[in-house]
């Protein structure tokens, strides 16, 4: 019996792991006893040399036994193994199977939530609850989501599903894009109308109340359902964000750019709320003042915060959405529009700000309350806050602005400028005790001074007339200069730096702007000339009397211009002197048309040389009149008589490379040349009134150098041998003093033929 059980316990395999158990402690047991024996027939076989022959071949048949037995036994658990394997491959199998029945499972339960899903968002859209509508559609693609994500799903399936999906949530958007209509109604302009002030007064903001066909009023979750429906779907920002740029470019911004705009506020019962842009008929201001601007812009952002944006989207208020989206470009245009001309011009003017900062302040917080705003402190506010900053830029860029204007007006326009005329500098506070002289020192400073004093005229600007344009430059410069005292130290900079380029604006831009005029016009060389002189005389000591009343560090050496007085006096001789060159060259032009005073008893020769001398002198007499009255006299007479010098330096040496002079010629030469000495003169007339010109002209040898030389050469063109031989006294006398031998040699055998009394003369002169 227990035989029978046994087989059927093996063939079934339940009890073949404890049969195998079995055999196996047997087995070991067995080969433990022969490797005792082995052991023991080893040790006396090789150690006691016991003869065993017997007990060895039994040992060895016994070894064999076993050997049999544990091969059997290794076949056995070998069929064991391979059974296990063939197990664990069915165990797989059916783990797989399944898997896969899960999977399928699972996938009929998305379908289901899907179908579950799309059946109440119908119900919802239908019912118009649409953020039940909006949930119930995410949930259904939340639920195709988790489908896709199954490899082993059917795509056809999966391509329908998604279609459905896209399907209804257009569906949902259009409805409630359909509603944000009906709430929010725009009105504007026709595109085709051109952009301007008056076109803004057709702009209307609608704000419905939510209504239902019979009239009665739906209930006020409307609005907020068709929000967060929105949200839900991800499509709120993208509304918001079209209704913020429509809301700043034809609301927003035209209130804050004209100052003739207001806005309207309507409410209607059962219609809604209607704000309208208004035109204001007795509004004459050009920029509307901030206050202005905020209360317009409050009363919009007041209206759309009651009638629209309060309402909560997650953690966010609606209004906050909005805020994110216009604040930037709102604040901009406040303070490009706004803000940036209601800067002071004046510092005087600085205290009365504190009023519109407070404003500004005010405006942010009530943006704040109605989560317009965020955070503590914006760009606008810091704008308002830095006014004396923006004062300084503002005040900086004006006077930049203006002093490009005087310098491209026209110079033409001058004003005289006397020795006792001076700048109208402002009064300046004391400065302060520190910089006091003690009484002391005053009586020490009395008893050592110098008893020789400057002249009252020292330091003192010659008569001349300058540009109004610089005089009213210099003003400008002055006036900049007083509102840099009692000024922030960053502000004081800013101006006194201004200054310094507005100077040198002057320098780099009146040259090259109107370099052709300069050359081409006498008159208005000399004016530029007396412009760089007059702004290099007023440079020396201009920042001298501003420095000790501007803040640190300019009081302490760095407020000065001395250091550009120098370029601007190279500046003035340097387009004066050009303007000489330019007469100097026509001089020389027309002196050049003479045929060089040769063969002057042919008509058309001394026709041509007396022209040439008219046009000389009558080019002279031309320059003294443009010039009188405008350069200094000094200037004036050393100009004039540098002229004329070149005229007759240029006359002088034409005559003496004559190498045969008749005496008709002679005459004709001292004819010329005597007119140019009565005449000559006569081109020195700085001074308006004549009888105070004869001073100059008597002293016309100390302006032209060659003066005394060419009446001597009068002379010797109409004196004989004998006269000339006196004037030349054995080189001590007036002759001497003008030519050198050669010269007197060379004129006399031009003049005289060749005789024995010529000889004698020319012996003589050595």
């Amino acid at each position: 019996m227990a035989s029978f059980v046994t087989e059927v316990l093996a063939s079934s395999g339940k009890l073949e792991k404890e049969d195998l158990s079995g055999k196996i402690s047997k087995m070991s047991r067995k080969v433990e006893d022969t490797k005792e024996e082995v052991c023991d027939m080893i040790n006396k076989r090789y150690n006691d040399f016991l003869p065993s022959l017997q007990s060895s071949e039994e040992l060895m048949l016994q070894v064999d036994a076993v050997s049999k037995e544990m091969d059997t036994l290794k076949n056995c658990i070998e069929n064991e193994v391979q059974n296990v394997h063939v197990a664990v491959a069915e165990y797989t199998k059916l783990k797989q199977q399944l898997e896969k029945n899960t999977v399928i499972i699972t996938m009929l339960g998305h379908l289901k939530e899907f179908h579950s899903a799309m059946e109440e968002f119908n119900k919802a859209l239908l019912e118009k609850k649409y953020v039940d509508a909006a949930n119930r559609l995410e949930r259904a693609r939340k639920s195709v989501g988790s489908l896709k994500r199954w490899k082993t799903s059917e795509l056809p399936l999966l391509s329908a599903l998604s279609s459905e999906l896209t399907v209804q949530r257009e569906n949902l958007i259009y409805h409630l894009g359909d509603e944000w209509k009906r709430l929010v109604i725009w009105k504007l302009p026709s595109t085709k109308e051109p952009a301007g002030e008056m076109s803004f007064l057709k702009v209307e903001l609608k704000l419905s109340s939510a209504c239902s066909k019979d009239g009665e009023l739906k209930p006020p979750t409307l609005l907020s359902s068709v929000l967060q429906a929105l949200a839900i779907q991800g499509d709120l920002q993208h509304k918001i964000k079209l209704f913020s740029q429509v809301l700043l470019k034809n609301m927003l911004k035209p209130l804050v750019m004209y100052a003739s705009l207001s806005v309207r506020v309507t409410e209607q019962q059962g219609e809604g709320t209607t704000l309208a842009l208004q035109c204001l008929e007795e509004s004459d201001e050009e920029r509307c003042a901030p206050s202005k601007v905020y209360n317009k812009l409050l009363l919009v952002l007041k209206t759309l915060h009651s009638h629209l944006l309060d309402v909560s989207i997650g953690d966010k208020k609606l209004s906050a959405i909005l805020g994110e989206l216009i604040w930037e470009e709102m604040s901009h245009t406040i303070i490009h529009e706004c803000l940036v001309h209601s800067i002071p011009t004046n510092s005087s003017q600085l205290e009365k700000y504190n009023t519109v900062i407070k404003e500004t302040e005010e405006f942010e917080k009530s943006l704040k309350e109605m989560e317009y705003l965020q955070g503590d402190s914006t760009d606008l506010l810091k704008y308002a806050r830095d006014v004396n900053c923006h004062f300084a830029s503002k005040k900086c860029k004006d006077v930049i602005v203006a002093a490009r204007k005087l310098m491209t007006s026209k110079m033409h326009n001058t004003v005289k400028i006397t020795p006792d005329s001076k700048l109208r500098l402002p009064k300046l506070p004391a400065p302060s005790s520190e910089g006091k002289v003690k009484p002391e020192s005053l009586k020490e400073e009395v008893t050592m001074e110098n008893s020789k004093q400057l002249s009252a005229w020292s330091m003192r600007l010659p008569a001349c007339r300058i540009s109004e344009s610089v005089q009213q430059l210099m003003e400008l410069a002055l006036d900049t200069l007083c509102e840099a005292v009692g000024s922030s130290t960053q502000s004081a900079l800013q101006l006194f730096f201004t200054v310094r380029n507005i100077f040198q604006l002057f320098y780099d831009v009146v040259p090259t702007y109107h370099k052709e005029n300069l050359l081409k016009f006498p008159h208005l060389a000399a004016i530029q000339h007396n412009n760089c002189m007059y702004l290099a005389h007023h440079l020396l000591t201009l920042g001298h009397h501003f420095r000790n009343h501007l803040p640190q560090p300019l009081s302490e050496g760095v407020a000065t211009f001395v250091d550009m007085v120098p370029g601007f006096r190279k500046l003035g001789a340097q387009c004066f002197l050009a303007q000489l060159n330019v007469q100097r060259a026509e001089l020389l032009e027309r002196l050049s048309t003479a045929h060089n005073f040769c063969n002057l008893d042919d008509e058309d020769n001394y026709t041509a040389a007396s022209k040439a001398v008219r046009q000389v002198i009558h080019q002279l007499k031309q320059l003294g009149t443009v010039w009188q009255d405008v350069l200094p006299v000094s200037i004036y007479c050393k100009a004039m008589g540098n002229l004329l010098n070149t005229a007759i330096t240029e006359v002088t040496a034409k005559v003496m490379m004559l190498e045969d002079i008749s005496s008709e010629d002679g005459n004709h030469l001292q004819t010329l040349c005597q007119t140019i000495i009565d005449e000559g003169p006569l081109v020195f007339i700085p001074l308006a009134e004549e009888k105070k010109n004869k001073k100059y002209q008597e002293e016309v040898p100390l302006y032209v150098k060659k003066w005394g030389t060419f009446k001597e050469l009068v002379i010797v063109l109409q004196a004989n041998l004998q006269e000339i031989v006196d004037r030349w006294a054995d080189s001590k006398g007036p002759l001497a003093l003008e030519f050198s031998s050669s010269e007197v040699k060379n004129l006399v055998r031009a003049l005289f033929q060749n005789t024995e009394r010529r000889a004698a003369a020319l012996a003589k002169i050595k």
